[in-house]
């Protein structure tokens, strides 16, 4: 079975029906051995692409991982990612938001940690946070000042032209966004949570709030559809990856991400001849 990124994307103007979306594909491995020749296979071929990324110099890539609890977002991460040097490549967490933070615009702690030219940043979780949990939890605009525009559905629709607005600015600017919703069933959850519980390793990896969230899954299925349609471009996409399988889950992942720098047509820089000359008298000194 070909792997496709295409396949799994929200195409512009399109709402995505999650209930209907499957949660768990035919895998594209045949067995565990193949699935780790396939991704490190994958893993290979990005290590080369971020190297051409950072020597280039001409595209940042930003990377943005949106899920709900025990979707599996660090672990796709970490296998995704396990070839990208350090100095190319940063993974960013955002968490509740400080107090600080609180008082600025919804978007102003993710500028902060915009890539520059050459690099890779992943966001794990991001500013989508604020129309997904705030949309699901309105009370807590209350920190923003905002307790009472909640319920204005033009509101969110605000949020949603901001948005849109500033992954428009940020693809000018030669910043390619690339969104992965990671898309688990409520079932597969439960079990997750249960092995965070009898794996003492992983307790610490849950918490009676996490728990108390599934009581409005519902909730967070019809906010995630609403914002997937509302924010899918053709220049910053969607895609919906099916996550129940964490294997499957992370091939799907690292063929997208290939595609999208792959499609950078990305080269090293071409010396100039003031450069060569200079490679030259750098040759002459080294063989003294």
């Amino acid at each position: 079975m070909k792997l496709h990124s295409r396949h799994f994307r929200v195409h512009e103007g399109r709402t995505p029906n999650l209930r209907q979306w499957p949660t768990r594909t035919t895998p594209f491995y045949q067995s565990k051995e193949h699935y780790h020749r396939l991704l490190g296979d994958h893993v290979t071929r990005l290590t080369a692409f971020q190297q051409r990324l950072y020597a280039a110099d001409e595209y940042a890539v930003l990377l943005i991982f949106q899920a709900m609890d025990a979707a599996g977002k660090d672990g796709v991460i970490k296998h995704v990612m396990a070839g990208a040097g350090p100095q190319g490549c940063q993974v960013f967490p955002f968490k509740q938001p400080s107090a600080v933070e609180w008082q600025h615009d919804f978007l102003w702690r993710s500028t902060r940690d915009l890539p520059e030219r050459g690099h890779i940043a992943i966001f794990n979780r991001s500013y989508y946070e604020e129309v997904l949990i705030v949309r699901v939890h309105p009370e807590l605009l209350q920190h923003e000042g905002l307790g009472h525009r909640g319920r204005d559905p033009e509101f969110w629709r605000d949020r949603y032209r901001s948005i849109r607005a500033f992954e428009r600015h940020l693809h000018a600017q030669r910043t390619r966004v690339v969104k992965i919703y990671l898309h688990l069933s409520k079932e597969e959850q439960r079990k997750r949570l249960l092995a965070r519980i009898d794996e003492p390793s992983k307790n610490w990896k849950i918490s009676l709030s996490d728990v108390e969230e599934r009581r409005y899954w519902k909730d967070y299925i019809s906010a995630y559809e609403t914002c997937l349609s509302a924010t899918s471009t053709n220049k910053s996409p969607w895609y919906v990856v099916p996550a129940d399988d964490k294997d499957n889950a992370r091939l799907i992942v690292s063929q997208i991400v290939l595609d999208t720098l792959q499609a950078l047509r990305l080269r090293y820089p071409t010396a100039t001849a003031a450069r060569r000359r200079e490679l030259q008298a750098i040759r002459k000194r080294l063989a003294k």
